[in-house]
């Protein structure tokens, strides 16, 4: 990339996310009378919910520790990753040692979800929290969440005593399926617990992820990373079985991709840039620009009423995820899409007016809902887009963290 062009998308990242994305959040977002955030805001970041979903305020936790750890140590940063903390240490574990997936504004625990990723949240909340407060209770809860959710990935009979509250929504004995988002957001909480604590034993559980995506969700064949797939990774011929959701296979290439540089390993490289470049063919909508949700492999009906429209988080994957394979890669046709997806994420998803961006648009681009945030829409996608892409643009260097936390076993 030439250095001017470098040096504009940089400028871009970075006024993008602390002129607009991170003051929205603090401006609206911090609930100074019960703790945690608020994450239901309206289009001006007026609150029209209160109710909190766990796993945003793990997320938001996770944002401000981040910002204050890897950024710039700002006051108002780590009292805003504290304000969350104690949220969630206090309200968002049950005694089973699971979480809560939505309480009340107070705390009053109000669902449990039999999905792992609101733990997954929560332990890289407690463990970059940990390295921001130097707590170590934080880092230890971070730990016990986190072993809780490799536990129950590598073998779900490890915890009987949880098996109620994990219980799938259909019949296993009559159709087995398994679904992506497990070992993506397992690579992803491992990653993040190796960063944190430098610890490199991580790496195990992280290579145990990858090679389930590889060796059973990514059918070379058909040149797509399914969503759902048979127990042993076999094509089913449903709708469920036939659905690629683009922006999940985006993220996961980059959390391969990521993990391809701290290794240097270019045979993972080059897989990572294969599901990235089956899934832009997949999600990008020719007609209107911008990546469809859900797209049927074979060309039928998605069974998802949502299948066209155009979602936040999908976009913000796929800008980091094309500006780090062009890092990676040199190749100029990965700037050449990073480009357009950008063009048509400013055009459509920014909020000049209020700050922010749009999570939901209709297929033409047209907003569909004027809202900032929800129960799924919170301070993640869109800043940990702009903070990655603007260091990496503005200083590539190694995934590294302190080495001053204890390892795992």
């Amino acid at each position: 990339m030439e250095t001017k062009r470098r040096t504009e998308l940089a400028g871009w990242y970075r006024r993008a996310l602390l002129d607009d994305v991170v003051p929205f959040w603090l401006r609206h977002s911090l609930d100074r009378e019960y703790g945690g955030y608020l994450t239901c805001l309206d289009r001006d970041g007026s609150v029209y919910g209160t109710d909190k979903a766990m796993w945003l305020q793990a997320r938001e936790v996770w944002l401000f520790a981040t910002l204050y750890n890897t950024l710039e140590p700002r006051p108002e940063w780590l009292e805003a990753a504290r304000l969350g903390y104690r949220f969630l240490r206090e309200h968002g574990y049950d005694a089973d040692g699971r979480m809560f997936f939505a309480t009340t504004r107070e705390g009053r625990p109000l669902r449990k979800r039999r999905y792992l990723f609101t733990e997954t949240f929560g332990a890289i909340a407690g463990a970059q929290y940990a390295v921001a407060a130097d707590d170590e209770a934080a880092w230890d809860l971070a730990l016990r969440t986190y072993r809780l959710v490799v536990d129950l990935y590598r073998d779900p009979a490890s915890h009987p005593e949880l098996a109620a509250t994990l219980a799938p929504k259909t019949i296993p004995g009559t159709r087995r399926t398994k679904s992506h988002a497990m070992p993506m957001i397992v690579v992803a909480t491992s990653q993040e617990m190796r960063r944190a604590s430098g610890d490199a034993s991580y790496t195990a559980v992280i290579d145990e992820a990858i090679d389930e995506i590889l060796t059973h969700f990514c059918h070379r064949d058909e040149r797509a990373l399914l969503e759902t797939v048979g127990p042993h990774g076999e094509r089913l011929d449903t709708p469920e079985g036939r659905v690629v959701n683009p922006g999940h296979a985006i993220e996961s290439a980059w959390f391969m991709l990521r993990e391809a540089r701290y290794r240097d390993d270019r045979g993972l490289q080059q897989r990572a840039l294969e599901v990235l470049d089956w899934s832009l063919e997949w999600g990008w909508d020719e007609p209107h620009g911008g990546l469809l949700y859900f797209v049927d492999v074979e060309g039928r009906p998605p069974e998802q009423l949502e299948w066209d429209m155009k979602l936040w988080w999908p976009h913000t994957e796929a800008l980091y995820a094309l500006l780090l394979a062009h890092e990676l890669t040199g190749e100029g046709r990965y700037l050449a899409w990073h480009d357009r997806v950008h063009a048509w994420s400013v055009a459509h998803l920014t909020d000049p007016a209020y700050g922010e961006w749009y999570g939901y648009l209709h297929r033409d681009g047209s907003v569909a809902l004027p809202a900032k945030g929800s129960m799924w829409k919170g301070a993640f996608h869109v800043p940990r887009s702009l903070l990655y892409c603007m260091q990496l643009l503005e200083a590539p260097a190694p995934e590294v963290g302190p080495a001053t936390l204890p390892t795992i076993p």
